[in-house]
């Protein structure tokens, strides 16, 4: 029979300590110091960039929508001067 393995569930700092020291030397060689598959090793680094782009993403989007909200507020700062503008002239012209 087959023995029955469990799958080991490792921390969010164990992981970003591994992606360290897998800048420092390499991937096997620190997948062998840490007891992991080279592949998972991988998977993490993957999984580490996609976030990283994922943020870059919503920071950008964070920007564009302060910057569409100034907008809004600018349109609506205009749109009110001139409702007062056309109020102002109906009101003399009677």
């Amino acid at each position: 029979m087959k023995k029955a393995t469990t799958r080991r569930h490792h921390s969010p700092e164990f992981k970003s300590e591994a992606l360290k020291l897998a800048t420092q030397t390499s991937v096997p060689s620190a997948a062998k110091q840490l007891g992991l598959q080279e592949s998972q090793r991988y998977n993490w680094r993957a999984a580490a960039n996609r976030k990283a782009s994922q943020s870059e993403r919503e920071a950008t989007l964070a920007t564009e929508n302060a910057r569409l909200k100034r907008q809004l507020a600018e349109q609506a700062e205009e749109l009110a001067i001139l409702k007062k503008a056309a109020a102002y002239f109906a009101q003399n012209q009677k």
